[in-house]
């Protein structure tokens, strides 16, 4: 069985492709019986798209793979704790588990909204947090 940090490394690689194309640098993958089956990371410029975050690319991904809208048996490894709109969809996916890497005080759905989420659904947070964090701290700083 592989870790929750070997997942949030594959995230992370997937985070470094959004910053190399200029967007925040968000990404994700979705794990189903120890095996990705979606990566996504941010596309919000690219495809001026505001719904276009890591989680949401990564959701639409697994269920096409899996062939049906539901990852109950899914876990999400994301650079960043979820925005309110991705864990709702997170939610209705009813998703097994959530892994975040670093939190988002200004975004994330734990401040604003943590019935957003599925009630069986399990979060862990801070996998890799200092990794994620850097990351992102980096391109805030290089777009200032």
């Amino acid at each position: 069985m592989l870790s929750d940090e070997y997942f949030m490394q594959q995230a992370l690689a997937e985070a470094r492709k959004a910053f190399e194309r200029e967007e925040v640098p968000v990404g994700t993958v979705i794990v189903c019986q120890d095996r990705i089956i979606a990566r996504g990371h941010n596309l919000t410029e690219t495809l001026n798209d505001v719904t276009a975050h890591a989680e949401m690319q990564a959701i639409t991904a697994a269920a096409g793979f899996l062939g049906g809208k539901y990852l109950t048996d899914c876990t999400i490894y994301v650079t960043v704790e979820p925005c309110v709109m991705c864990a709702g969809a997170l939610g209705w996916s009813q998703i097994s588990r959530i892994v975040y890497g670093a939190g988002d005080e200004k975004r994330g759905f734990l401040r604003f909204a943590p019935q957003g989420i599925h009630p069986k659904t399990i979060v862990t947070g801070g996998v890799l947090e200092n990794e994620c964090a850097s990351l992102m701290k980096e391109f805030f700083q290089k777009k200032r």
